[in-house]
């Protein structure tokens, strides 16, 4: 028994060991998700997180030392995020005809977004530093850490809820979105990609392309409106 601690400690501390577990763990979260007929409920993500959390746990280790080989994954986040581009182009025809109930909508959301979260967390009595943190929860990441850090926010927690806000919206958005009977893919790609970022839009883009591409349009201004959104806001509540 011995051995094999002094073995996982040789391992753990390579950074390719946690770049390997990660990418095997999205393998496995894919996998379950296309044995499950593409259900929304089993995430790809959702799946991934849950694997590695229960790695991290019984093998104790540190957030700081699984990032180490994580960050490969993580700086790919802003290149995928800029890729977005190409199906948004595609559809430029469409975004351009439904330019006024989009920024209507787009403004709508993001209010609606950080205002309801910041309001609900505030009536618990949640502190401001932790108020800072949720304002940005549905801007994507690398955007909502850095409203996070300019408002007061701990940025570490401000990942973990975009994170948690991302599953959440691509887990629930198509049976709710079908239980409200919203059948035009515009709309319902622009309210997923609004509320839950790159996870959202990448559920969007499995269910239809346009849906897909209005969601990264949605994900995209989002980001933008957040920045603004997101202090107003905050200051309400202090």
């Amino acid at each position: 028994m011995n051995e094999l601690s002094a073995f996982w400690s040789y391992l753990s501390e390579g950074p390719l060991l946690w770049l390997a577990l990660t990418l095997l763990a999205y393998a496995a979260g894919d996998a379950a998700y296309r044995r499950s007929g593409k259900k929304p409920w089993v995430n790809t993500v959702l799946v991934a997180v849950v694997i590695l959390a229960a790695i991290l746990w019984v093998t104790r280790t540190p957030y700081g030392t699984y990032f180490e080989g994580a960050q490969f994954v993580h700086f790919l986040l802003g290149p995928a995020t800029v890729s977005l581009a190409l199906p948004l182009f595609d559809n430029l025809g469409r975004l351009r005809r439904a330019a006024v109930p989009v920024i209507a909508a787009l403004m709508a959301g993001s209010a609606t977004a950080a205002g309801s979260a910041v309001a609900i967390a505030a009536a618990f009595g949640v502190g401001p530093a932790e108020l800072a943190s949720l304002a940005p929860k549905s801007a994507t990441a690398p955007v909502a850490i850095g409203i996070s850090e300019s408002i007061g926010g701990a940025p570490t927690l401000t990942a973990v809820l975009v994170i948690l806000t991302g599953i959440t919206g691509a887990v629930a958005a198509t049976p709710l979105l079908n239980a409200l009977r919203i059948r035009d893919w515009r709309a319902r790609g622009l309210s997923v990609g609004v509320a839950s970022h790159g996870l959202g839009t990448a559920r969007a883009f499995q269910v239809n392309p346009t849906a897909g591409a209005f969601a990264g349009l949605g994900m995209a201004l989002n980001a933008v409106a957040t920045a603004f959104i997101a202090p107003l806001v905050l200051a309400l509540f202090r």
